[in-house]
């Protein structure tokens, strides 16, 4: 949705809506909520544990460690799996000037190893403007994206592709992204694409919006089937419903969902608030997480292992997202760009984060391990699914806003159009999926 795409450019006003939610509460309604899904605790080791910066307040923030613990990653780090020898590629526009000197104070306050991060611009560069073409919303979009990569897995090589056009609705902005990521799949830039944008399907109906797709389609399934490419994208932030029109100024009254998370062959990625619960963490559905179903395309098979009860919700229609991870930017990691400090979020956060799992898992694996999105649904099917996954089963996506409600949906055991199957035990999930996978 637009604002997924560019959330921090915006990250101010969604701190201010989501501090006026009293902590636990998913919903647009004011109500409060009881937060669910308790996250297991686990005790400090002797890795460095530092604190939130001070202009952000203590305990304001995630820190990488926060996020490592919550979601079952430090003990992976502890043996050894950082991702290392493994490749994130992320798409954005315009990309950051300041990247690298912001990456190298995020590395600083949180004590993480040094990474260089590779800028490749294959289809040429347009002169930074902070007051224009939203380029500084993409800066920290960017900036947001790597420092996640770089916080869950630190010994990721890390490979930004910039556009010169920026991606908007509709059309514009997809053709030099679809460049950009053939351009990565043929030159080997890593097994891991990380997507933090995407258009609302209501501006892609048109003729060339359908053309656009089909593209898109073909190389997805050529990169995922034979090369073994993982993808991820941003459900989006717009909760049940995305914007209408090219210029983003008027929701869909009219549920719907967004490409290119929509498609089959993509792993979609919803959003969870993830808080403090004593010593440990509660998530709850991140309120805004976009969900739904397509009006593109149709139930892939994986989805149709889904029990009855969600078979008629699907009704022969793909469902976003498959997956979920902190996207609340009240609960966000704490992330430096441009010369200040502010909290990641919107599910541009959470796609990321899922990369970086990926590349712990594919170092795990000893090979990358290509479409996921099978072994998922096969996991979700099975015993393993309580130890594997946080079901979160609080919260929903509906939209009361711009003058526009849309029913959207709730957060239900097992698959929902708000956080998918929910958010990994990684120390369990991941060996699992790997096993799965080779099976």
């Amino acid at each position: 949705m637009h604002t997924f795409r560019r959330l921090p450019a915006i990250l101010v006003t969604l701190l201010l809506l989501s501090a006026c939610a009293p902590l636990g509460s998913s919903n647009n309604d004011g109500k409060l909520r009881p937060a669910a899904t308790r996250l297991p605790v686990q005790s400090p080791t002797s890795t460095a544990i530092a604190a939130c910066p001070v202009e952000l307040g203590p305990g304001v923030c995630r820190t990488p460690y926060d996020l490592r613990v919550a979601y079952g990653v430090q003990s992976l780090i502890e043996r050894g799996f950082t991702g290392k020898g493994q490749t994130i590629v992320d798409i954005v526009s315009y990309g950051s000037p300041t990247l690298q000197r912001d990456m190298d104070i995020f590395d600083r306050q949180f004590d993480l190893p040094p990474i260089t991060i590779k800028v490749l611009s294959p289809i040429g560069t347009v002169p930074f403007n902070p007051r224009g073409k939203d380029m500084l919303g993409w800066a920290e979009e960017t900036t947001l994206d790597v420092q996640i990569i770089h916080a869950i897995a630190p010994d990721a090589g890390i490979v930004v592709l910039t556009s010169p056009v920026d991606e908007t609705e509709g059309t514009i902005g997809l053709p030099e992204f679809r460049r950009l990521e053939q351009y990565a799949v043929t030159n080997h830039l890593g097994n891991i694409i990380s997507q933090s944008f995407g258009a609302s399907e209501v501006t892609l109906k048109d003729a060339a919006g359908q053309q656009e797709i089909q593209k898109w389609d073909a190389f997805f399934k050529q990169a995922t089937t034979n090369e073994g490419i993982t993808f991820f994208a941003s459900s989006g932030d717009g909760g049940a419903t995305d914007y209408a029109d090219l210029q983003a100024t008027k929701l869909s009254p009219t549920p719907t969902t967004s490409f290119p998370t929509d498609d089959p062959w993509i792993t979609s990625v919803g959003g969870t608030t993830l808080h403090h619960k004593g010593t440990g963490f509660q998530e709850v559905a991140w309120s805004m997480s976009g969900g739904g179903f397509s009006s593109f395309f149709a139930t892939p098979s994986y989805q149709q292992t889904l029990p009855d009860s969600v078979q008629k919700l699907l009704n022969q229609r793909r469902g976003v997202p498959d997956v979920s991870g902190d996207a609340d930017p009240s609960t966000g990691l704490a992330f430096y760009s441009g010369g200040e400090w502010n909290l990641a979020g919107g599910t541009s956060a959470s796609a990321p984060l899922w990369a970086a799992f990926m590349a712990i898992a594919n170092q795990m694996a000893g090979h990358p391990l290509g479409f996921i999105n099978p072994a998922l649904y096969k996991l979700a099917a099975s015993d393993n699914y309580v130890q594997d996954f946080h079901d979160i089963t609080d919260g929903n996506n509906s939209v009361y806003r711009d003058g526009v409600h849309v029913q959207g949906y709730p957060a239900v055991q097992g698959w929902d159009p708000v956080t998918g199957l929910g958010t990994p035990i990684a120390e369990k999930l991941l060996p699992d999926l790997i096993a799965t996978v080779n099976g």
